[in-house]
C-alpha cells in the first residue's frame, strides 16, 4: 500500500525531470518542493549503499540543489534512514498520510466553488499570493502543474474576482488525491477549506475515486482537525533527510 501511494504521489505532484537509478527515484523541479526535488527509495536495490548516496550527492549539488531523500517505512534498503542519520542527514518536515474511504458518500461539490481541469492564470495567481510562492518559483510550478498526466481539477472560491482559497484534486487508478489546499490568511475560519475539500472530494468520486487520499505535515495542526473532520486516517508518516 505504502508503495502504492508513494507512486500515486509522485504522479500527482510532476518534476520536470527524472532519474531512475537502481530503483531509486531521483527527481529535479529547480528546487521547488522537496517532493519535486527529492530521492524516493521505492524499489529493491542492488547496489552498493555508499555507492549510491555519493552518486546522488554529486548529481544534486551539480544541479545546485540540496540533497534530500524521502524516507517512507517501505524504503529500500530498510536501513536507509540509520545510514543517512550517521552520515549527518537532519531529519526534517514528518508528515501524515491520511486516507478515507468514499464509500456511497452523497458528496456534493459547493456551487459557489469554480472547479476546472485546465490550470488558469487566476487559480496560479491566487495560489502563489497565498502561499507566497517568489515570482522565480511561479513558472517552476507552473511547469509542475502542466506536467500532471492523470486527469486533475483546480478548485478556487472567489469574491469580487479574487481566489480566496484553492486546492488541487488528481485522480488515478480509484483514488483521488488532495493537494495544496490553502486559504487566504485574511479569510480563515470561514470554512472555504471545507468547502475546497468537499468539492475535489466530490469531483473525485464522480470520476470512479473509492479512496481519498493526502499529506498533511504533523505541525499543521488547523489542517489536521479539518481532515480528521471528513474521517481522514492516518496509514503512514514519512519525513525527508536533507544533507546540511
Amino acid at each position: 500500500m505504502i508503495t502504492k501511494l508513494e507512486e500515486l504521489s509522485l504522479n500527482a505532484w510532476a518534476s520536470h525531470q527524472t532519474v531512475l537509478y537502481d530503483g531509486w527515484v531521483l527527481r529535479f523541479a529547480n528546487g521547488y518542493t522537496k517532493r519535486a526535488n527529492s530521492i524516493n527509495p521505492l524499489y529493491a536495490s542492488s547496489l552498493d549503499l555508499a555507492e549510491k548516496m555519493l552518486f546522488c550527492e554529486n548529481t544534486y549539488r551539480k544541479k545546485n540543489l540540496p540533497v534530500v531523500f524521502k524516507i517512507t517505512p517501505a524504503v529500500h534498503p530498510t536501513n536507509l534512514d540509520e545510514s543517512l542519520a550517521v552520515n549527518g542527514y537532519l531529519k526534517d518536515s514528518p508528515t501524515s498520510v491520511q486516507l478515507l474511504a468514499l464509500g456511497t458518500a452523497n458528496l456534493q461539490m459547493t456551487q459557489a466553488l469554480e472547479v476546472r481541469e485546465d490550470l488558469t492564470p487566476e487559480w496560479l495567481d491566487g495560489f502563489c499570493r497565498m502561499n507566497a510562492v517568489s515570482a522565480a518559483n511561479k513558472e517552476t510550478l507552473r511547469q509542475i502543474l502542466l506536467n500532471i498526466v492523470p486527469r486533475h481539477c483546480f478548485v478556487s472560491l472567489r469574491s469580487a474576482g479574487e481566489v480566496l482559497a484553492c486546492g488541487l484534486g488528481v485522480v488515478q487508478s480509484g483514488y483521488i488525491g488532495l493537494f495544496d489546499i490553502v486559504t487566504d490568511g485574511a479569510f480563515r475560519r470561514r470554512g472555504f477549506a471545507r468547502q475546497v475539500v468537499r468539492s475535489i472530494l466530490a469531483w473525485g468520486q464522480q470520476n470512479q475515486a473509492r479512496t481519498a487520499y493526502l499529506q498533511v505535515m504533523l505541525n499543521n495542526t488547523p489542517a489536521l482537525h479539518l481532515y480528521s473532520s471528513f474521517g481522514f486516517r492516518e496509514s503512514y508518516q514519512y519525513w525527508y533527510r536533507i544533507k546540511p
